[in-house]
């Protein structure tokens, strides 16, 4: 008896020698299938469906792309490739016109045609008798975000004969098979679908695909006869959810596939048949856009925003993503790994809470996505059934590991695995291998190392299982202990591969953000986390984590102060740790000295060279920023007196470099140009990480700025120009974040100014406010406040400029970051003064001549002499004017100082050009004269104007 196939008939419309079936997104020429994009098809369905009728340019637009922003170019662009698929105008026949300042109409002659019937007897000696669609479920919604897969599957299917569609649970495997099932049946060949997720037994297999093609059980070997029956027919089989089954799908997949050789057999699985000549296609999660700041516009673009979109649409009868919801919208879909069934399932939930609140409630995700459609398989209406179902035909040992793996935030490496989440003496590998087979791990070998990863939803409900299980705490502690021991030492090893490199190969900050949360919660091990703490503080300044690395090192010291008897070593690194904000330009935290004071007393007392020498640095450093200068030199010296005495040939480099900077401070030009350049000689080109991690900044830009400055104050501004972008492209391509700000802020933002070169500064200041924003920097964020204001003031926004003048200083003041607070106050000085504020001008001048006396801050110094020369002209005390303006001019010549010389030179020449005409032309002439470099500056460029005006 030949068998029936059961299938539903089907509307197609025929045109010339095309048939279009809009139910099946088919479109046949000749029996074939025509390739055409998923947005053109869209576009000839509608143009079909309205044949005769003129459609308008928007009401295409709205009725393909409904909530999707989208230009009347691409419109265009799709009916030019559809127009090329159809052969529009091929022998002058004409499918669709284009009626000008109206729109589109479809003009070609339709016939209604019914596909298929409901009951068809087929011969098994006639393969032309072979219904059009056997027994399949329906498509109950538009596929999102698969068409170019399932495109690509059925070609595939026509050159491979067995292909497994492999992936985890709820990713949309049995979507996308339907959806290649519908193009065969659509497109005229007959295919069978068998559903064997209901299948419990592996022995009923057989039976469940006899039942599928309606074959009648008439032997014991319901293989073979399967295979007679269809032996001679073109048939593609779907073998839907093997998983539970897989032995048995494989073996029946082979055997009828050398039974029957016209058959074509796709299969879904969450693992592999693993049988001869199968092609296998793992299933990736809905793409999802790269970061969560994107357009309503941007994020649409995305497989995983638009089945979003499109859900949310049917549960509350029409929704249009706006701008202000697109990034909760891409949150959403990211912490839901772009799987299909979660982002469906969390959709559902719209209907009783906002989008903000699910977001929120998404950290008990299986609890909130557990309403599916009713008529769904049970594994589908809850996120928590889909994964149910793949986890509980683990073997035992299996489920085990896949327990203990959630302990890991992030990539890890197969050693990592084995050491945390083996047991006993028994490897893990063969388990890690199974799991990724099965789509339950995610394996990564493109970086050539192999890492395994966890997707977020695998991790959390893997996370539940093992506390279920009430092994947790151990698996815990062992993931804790072994970040510990990975980081033992590892700052040796990040100064020859970067700690970004390191980062890469091994996912270290995830992991030890999880292992130090557990170590310090109720049930964790404090005493493990203190020492990871301390190990980690490297990586995390590294990578410029300054407000995260200051929050974990509190806590480390909180619990280890109530010790009875701590590690000295550990509590003089993470005391070090807590004296960076002081180093770092960060408010908000206690001052570091306190901090340094115990780290150099405890190495003092342990005799820790190391960090005796990052002690006093870090002491110099708050010097430094206090304006201190001759307190600074002394520290700097007995950084140097450390670096001899212990023979460390890189600590006298950065004895020499912190020298330099200190001799500058005094003003003392020429010595510190010396010491840097020679440092920078010996020190060489390449970064030093371990420096780094010492010191905290690349050691070579540090010492770069110093130079830049000096340079500039040596008169050599086109150097000390160079100087400071070639560095700022060093750090920006070394990616080191404090390293950049301390460029932008100490030496770029103030040569820009100097040199009058207003847009520069302003593309500078904008920069260092970039790069100050998102991290605890916000001391350097304020410099960007004063150096913004004095563009303002230069540009002719006088109040504006001085407002934030005054409070960049304020916030300066209460912050004990005054290293530059004179050059900051001669701006605002100069600027009162110019307003006609002489009184205001001339107490900021006295309080800071007086500062500069006291601590010896000499660099600036012979500026601000200059700006009270001017203020006692401006009151008509010339003798004051002139005597301040000659000891500016004095000053700045003692000091090598010929960029400040030239300044003063000039205010002193305009005072006295009407007096002296000679005396001031020659006087300026001579100073001018010693200039090579550095023409187009403002300073040179006034210079230069006044002697044509004086006659020279």
């Amino acid at each position: 008896m030949a068998p029936t196939f059961n299938a539903p008939a089907h509307e197609a419309l025929a045109f010339g020698d095309f048939q279009l079936v809009p139910a099946e997104r088919v479109l046949l020429r000749g029996g074939r299938p025509v390739k055409v994009g998923s947005r053109s098809l869209d576009i000839l369905i509608a143009l079909v469906a309205r044949r005769s009728e003129v459609l308008s340019k928007d009401a295409l637009i709205a009725e393909v792309w409904p909530d999707t922003l989208v230009e009347e170019s691409a419109l265009r662009v799709h009916i030019s490739t559809l127009r090329k698929a159809l052969g529009d105008g091929e022998g002058g026949v004409r499918l669709i016109a284009n009626v000008p300042g109206r729109g589109y109409c479809f003009v070609a002659q339709v016939t209604e045609l019914t596909v298929g019937t409901a009951s068809v007897e087929v011969s098994t000696a006639s393969a032309s008798a072979m219904p059009l669609l056997a027994k399949m479920p329906a498509l109950v919604a538009k596929i999102v975000g698969r068409d170019e897969l399932i495109a690509d599957l059925v070609q595939t299917l026509q050159e491979q004969r067995l292909v497994t569609v492999v992936g985890p649970g709820g990713m949309g495997k049995t979507t996308v098979a339907l959806g290649v099932a519908h193009r065969f049946a659509a497109s005229g060949q007959a295919v069978g679908f068998v559903d064997l997720a209901s299948v419990a037994d592996p022995d009923l297999v057989a039976s469940a695909v006899a039942s599928a093609l309606g074959l009648p059980v008439r032997s014991s070997d319901l293989i073979q006869e399967v295979g007679a029956a269809i032996r001679a027919r073109p048939l593609l089989l779907v073998l839907d959810s093997c998983e539970h089954v897989i032995d048995t799908a494989a073996a029946v997949a082979e055997t009828l596939l050398s039974l029957a050789p016209d058959l074509r057999l796709l299969a879904t699985s969450r693992e592999a048949l693993r049988t001869e000549g199968e092609w296998v296609h793992r299933l990736q999660p809905l793409a999802l856009p790269a970061s969560d700041a994107v357009t309503a516009e941007e994020a649409l673009r995305y497989p995983a925003v638009q089945l979003f979109v499109s859900r949310a649409s049917s549960v509350l009868g029409g929704y249009k993503l706006d701008d202000a919801h697109a990034p909760v919208v891409t949150e959403i879909c990211r912490r839901l790994d772009g799987i299909a069934l979660a982002i469906e399932l969390a959709t559902g939930r719209l209907d009783s809470m906002s989008l903000q609140a699910l977001a929120k409630s998404l950290e008990n995700r299986f609890q909130v996505l557990t309403r599916g459609r009713r008529t769904a398989l049970a594994r589908h209406q809850t996120l928590r059934g889909a994964i149910d179902w793949s986890f509980s035909i683990l073997p035992e040992g299996e489920q085990a590991l896949l327990r203990r793996l959630a302990v890991f935030n992030g990539p890890f490496t197969p050693d990592a695995a084995d050491k945390v989440a083996g047991d006993g003496d028994q490897g893990v590998e063969d388990g890690l291998l199974n799991l990724v087979a099965k789509s339950m791990l995610n394996a990564d070998v493109d970086s050539g190392e192999r890492r395994y990863r966890l997707l977020e939803t695998m991790r959390a409900y893997a996370a539940e299982k093992l506390e279920a299980a009430d092994e947790g705490a151990e698996w815990r502690r062992r993931h804790a202990a072994f970040y510990r021991d990975r980081l033992a030492g590892a700052e040796a090893e990040w100064s020859l591969r970067g700690p970004a490199d390191l980062l890469d190969a091994t996912g270290l900050l995830g992991n030890i953000r999880a292992a130090l949360d557990w170590c310090f919660s109720d049930e964790g091990d404090p005493a493990v986390g203190v020492v990871l703490t301390a190990d980690a503080v490297p990586l995390w300044f590294q990578l410029s984590l300054v407000d995260e690395c200051l929050a974990r090192v509190q806590a480390a010291l909180a619990w280890l102060e109530t010790t009875p008897d701590p590690d000295p070593r550990v509590r003089m690194r993470l005391y070090a740790s807590l004296g960076f904000p002081q180093m770092r330009a960060i408010t908000g935290f206690p001052s570091g000295v306190e901090a340094w004071r115990s780290t150099l007393e405890i190495a003092e007392a342990i005799g820790d060279l190391d960090y005796q020498a990052r002690a006093l640095w870090a002491l110099w450093i708050d010097r430094v920023n206090e304006g201190e200068a001759r307190e600074a030199m002394a520290f700097a010296n007995r950084l140097a007196e450390l670096a001899e005495a212990a023979a460390n040939p890189t600590d006298q480099l950065i004895a020499r470099r912190v020298r330099a900077w200190s001799l500058l401070m005094l003003g003392e030009i020429e010595p510190a140009i010396t010491g840097i350049t020679t440092m920078l000689k010996a020190y060489g080109s390449n970064p030093r990480r371990s420096d780094m991690a010492r010191f905290q900044y690349d050691q070579r830009s540090t010492a770069r700025i110093t130079l830049a400055r000096a340079l500039w104050l040596r008169g050599d501004a086109d150097q000390a120009l160079r100087e400071v972008t070639d560095n700022i492209a060093a750090m920006t391509a070394a990616d080191h974040t404090l390293s950049l700000a301390h460029v932008l802020s100490d030496a770029a933002c103030f040569v820009a100014l100097w040199r009058g070169d207003l847009d520069l500064a302003e593309r500078f200041t904008a920069l260092l406010r970039q790069h100050t924003s998102a991290q605890a920097l916000d001391v350097w964020h304020t410099y960007g406040d004063c150096f913004e204001g004095e563009l303002r003031i230069r540009r002719g926004d006088t109040a504006a400029g001085q407002k934030l003048l005054r409070s960049g200083i304020v916030e300066l003041e209460a912050a004990r970051f005054i290293c530059y607070h004179n050059a900051f106050q001669g701006v605002l000085a100069d600027s009162l003064m110019r307003g006609g504020e002489t009184h205001e001008a001339a107490a900021i001048v006295d309080a800071a001549l007086h500062r500069s006396e006291r601590t010896g801050e000499g660099w600036c110094r012979p500026e601000m002499l200059r700006i009270r020369g001017e203020l006692f002209l401006r009151l008509d005390r010339h003798d004051e004017a002139k005597a301040s303006m000659v000891a500016a001019v004095d000053l700045a010549s003692s000091h090598g100082s010929l960029a400040w010389e030239l300044r003063a030179t000039i205010s002193l020449v305009r005072m006295q050009a009407a007096a002296d005409r000679d005396g001031a032309r020659g006087r300026l002439a001579a100073v001018f004269g010693r200039f090579k470099e550095g023409f187009d500056t403002e300073d040179l460029i006034a210079a230069a104007s006044l002697l044509a005006e004086l006659g020279g």
